[in-house]
C-alpha cells in the first residue's frame, strides 16, 4: 500500500507537522528523507530495510558509498544528499558551540562531538582550541589510527595550541569498539598532554570519549 493511501495521521509528513519530528520513529524520519520508495515498497518499507541492513542510523550515516549504493533504490544522488544533511547538522552544532562559552554549553559540545566522531571506523583524536573566555576558536582532527601516547605526539599538540594562541583546549577521541570507558593508555595520554600544555599556560578543560550512543567526560569523572 502506498503511503498516500494511509490514514492522514499515520503518514510521516503529516505526523511530523501535527506532532513534531520527535514523535516519529527512525524509519519514519528516514522515509521523509528518501521521499519515495521502489516498486512494491513504500518509503517507510525501504527505510526499515536500510535500518535493518546497517543496524542503526549511526551505522547508516557512517556507511561507505559502495555499501549504501548496493541497496536497491539507493544510489550516488541519495548518498550525496545524506552526506550533505549530515554536514549541515555538524555545522549547525558547531555554530551553536562557537556562539558562547563552551563550558556553559556542554550539550552543544557533546552533540557536535558525537555527530562528528560516532560511527567512525578508526580512532580519531581531535582538539577544540579555546580563547581566554573559553570561546571556541577552531576544532581540528589531529591524529588517526590506533591511539597511544606514542601515536599522539604532545609536542605537536602544543605546537597547534601555540599556533592558535589558545588559552585552553578540550580533547576528544572515539572508541570504535563502542565502549566509552577510558583505558589506561587514555589516562596516561591525557596526563601527558595536560603536563605538556601546562608548560605553555594552556589549560586542558576536558577530554571526551565518544563510543556508541555515549560520550564520557574525564572532567565529570574526576580524571583530570
Amino acid at each position: 500500500m502506498s503511503i498516500t493511501d494511509w490514514p492522514a495521521g499515520e503518514r510521516p509528513r503529516e505526523k511530523l507537522i501535527a506532532r513534531g519530528a520527535s514523535a516519529l520513529s527512525d524509519a519514519e524520519l528516514l522515509a521523509i528523507f528518501l521521499r519515495t520508495g521502489v516498486t512494491g515498497k513504500s518509503a517507510v518499507d525501504l527505510a526499515r530495510e536500510l535500518l535493518q541492513r546497517f543496524g542503526s542510523l549511526t551505522n547508516l550515516f557512517a556507511a561507505r558509498e559502495k555499501d549504501f549504493c548496493a541497496i536497491h533504490g539507493m544510489g550516488q544522488a541519495k548518498y550525496v544528499q545524506l552526506q550533505a544533511v549530515l554536514e549541515m547538522a555538524r555545522r549547525a552544532l558547531r555554530e551553536e558551540m562557537e556562539s558562547g562559552d563552551a563550558l556553559n554549553s556542554p550539550g552543544a559540545v557533546r552533540d557536535y562531538l558525537q555527530l562528528l566522531l560516532r560511527g567512525r571506523q578508526q580512532e580519531v583524536f581531535m582538539a577544540i582550541f579555546l580563547d581566554a573566555q573559553h570561546r571556541v576558536m577552531v576544532a581540528e582532527e589531529l591524529f588517526s589510527g590506533t591511539l597511544t601516547q606514542t601515536s599522539v605526539y604532545p609536542r605537536e599538540v602544543v605546537k597547534r595550541a601555540l599556533y592558535h594562541n589558545a588559552a585552553a583546549v578540550i580533547f576528544a577521541h572515539n572508541h570504535p569498539s563502542g565502549v566509552a570507558e577510558p583505558s589506561q593508555s587514555d589516562q596516561v595520554l591525557t596526563d601527558a598532554l595536560k603536563q605538556a600544555l601546562s608548560l605553555v599556560d594552556v589549560r586542558v578543560l576536558d577530554h571526551f570519549i565518544v563510543a556508541g550512543p555515549g560520550c564520557l567526560s574525564f572532567a565529570e569523572r574526576g580524571l583530570l
